[in-house]
C-alpha cells in the first residue's frame, strides 16, 4: 500500500471509530470521492472533539489553534506537519479550501463555553460553518460547479440541523444551551424549514455528477430526522430521533445512487 493510501486509510479508521454514520455514508461514495472526504471528515472530527477532551478552556483553544496553524501552513505553501490527519488533509486541499475551513475551526469555539447562541442567526452561522462549509469544500474539490452553491448550502444546513437536533440531549447533559427557542412549536418550525431547504437542495443536486454530490450523502441521510422533528418536536428533547438499522441501510443504498430518494 502506498504512503498516500495508508494516509487515507488512517483517516478512514479515525472516522469509523469516531463517527460510524459518516463513515458508512462515505463508504457509499465513489472511491475517488472517499480519497477527498476521509481527510476532510477526519479534520472535522478532530476539530469537533477539541472542545470536549478537556475542561480547561485554554487547552481547548490551543487544540483549535493547532488546526488553524495547519490550515495557515497550507495557505503559506509550507510542507505539512507530520500528523496522521494534517498531512493527508494538506494533500487534498487547495488554498481556497484551507481558507474556508478556518471558519469550521472558529465555529467550534462555541462548544468550549456554556453561553447560548445569541439568536437564531448565530445558530445558523454555527451550523453552516461547522458542517455545511466542509461539505461544500469537498463537493467543490470533487467538481461541483459554482452554480450548485445555493443547493449545497441549503442541503448542508439541513444535514447540520438534523445531526444537531439528534445531539440536543447530550448537549443539555453537558451543560450547554443548544436551542435559542426550545418550545415545541419553535423546534417544529425550525425542523420544517430546514427540511424544505434540504429537499430543494437535494433536488437541485440531481443535476450534478455522482462524484460532486457524494459529500452530501450524509446530509441526505438526515432529512428523515428533520421530518420526524417537525411532526413530533418532543422527540428531540426525549432523544427519540432516529431510524432503525434496516431503514437506514436501505436509505443509504438509495440516496448514494440518486438524490431523488432523499425524501423517503
Amino acid at each position: 500500500m502506498s504512503t498516500d493510501k495508508m494516509s487515507i486509510q488512517a483517516c478512514a479508521e479515525l472516522v469509523q471509530k469516531g463517527d460510524e454514520a459518516r463513515f458508512r455514508a462515505t463508504m457509499a461514495a465513489p472511491l475517488k470521492a472517499r480519497e477527498v472526504l476521509f481527510p476532510i471528515h477526519a479534520f472535522c472530527l478532530e476539530v469537533a472533539k477539541a472542545p470536549w477532551v478537556t475542561q480547561e478552556s485554554m487547552i481547548a483553544e490551543m487544540r483549535l489553534q493547532f488546526w488553524r496553524d495547519v490550515l495557515q501552513e497550507k495557505l503559506d505553501g509550507k510542507a505539512p506537519r507530520a500528523h496522521e490527519v494534517a498531512a493527508p488533509l494538506a494533500a487534498v486541499l487547495d488554498a481556497a479550501s484551507a481558507e474556508a475551513l478556518d471558519q469550521a475551526v472558529t465555529a467550534r469555539q462555541w462548544d468550549i463555553y456554556r453561553d447560548p447562541h445569541e439568536d437564531e442567526a448565530a445558530l445558523h452561522r454555527y451550523l453552516h460553518a461547522s458542517y455545511a462549509i466542509p461539505m461544500h469544500v469537498a463537493a467543490r474539490l470533487l467538481g461541483a460547479p459554482e452554480s450548485a452553491t445555493k443547493a449545497l448550502n441549503r442541503l448542508g444546513f439541513a444535514g447540520a440541523l438534523g445531526r444537531y437536533l439528534a445531539a440536543i440531549p447530550a448537549l443539555q447533559d453537558a451543560g450547554r444551551i443548544p436551542l435559542v427557542d426550545g418550545r415545541p412549536e419553535a423546534v417544529a418550525a425550525l425542523a420544517k424549514d430546514a427540511y424544505e431547504q434540504g429537499r430543494w437542495g437535494a433536488q437541485q443536486l440531481s443535476k450534478c455528477s455522482k462524484l460532486a454530490r457524494a459529500p452530501m450523502i450524509d446530509a441526505m441521510m438526515q432529512l428523515p430526522l428533520l421530518r420526524q422533528a417537525a411532526r413530533d418536536p418532543q422527540a428531540v428533547i426525549d432523544g427519540r430521533l432516529g431510524q432503525g438499522a434496516v431503514k437506514k441501510s436501505l436509505r443509504l443504498a438509495l440516496v448514494s445512487q440518486s438524490p431523488s430518494w432523499a425524501f423517503l
